[in-house]
């Protein structure tokens, strides 16, 4: 069964990126949001985590763009629609509050 795991807190605040890279499965992905799209900054620990857990990676355009964090090439920026799609698409749908 597939999951998309959805981050949308910081990832310098508490250890929900570190978890979450512990339980995402190969058929996973990996969907950040508001301040989780932090952890694209280069050279940060979080960077670094997200570079070895080579998740599929998802960011919400808007969200990069507002932060003024840019979408690296291991990730796909998307926009609303294309997270409804991916809501669709993976079987369970996790938010890591």
């Amino acid at each position: 069964m597939s999951t998309l795991h959805v981050l949308s807190h910081s990832p310098f605040g508490d250890d929900r990126l570190s978890s979450c890279l512990r339980l995402i499965g190969a058929n996973d992905a990996l969907l950040l949001t508001g301040d989780a799209v932090y952890a694209l900054q280069p050279g940060t620990a979080p960077f670094n985590a997200l570079i070895a857990g080579n998740p599929t990676l998802f960011v919400l355009a808007e969200d990069a763009q507002a932060r003024a964090v840019e979408v690296p090439d291991t990730a796909k920026a998307i926009d609303y629609p294309a997270f409804v799609e991916l809501s669709i698409h993976y079987d369970k749908v996790n938010s890591w509050l």
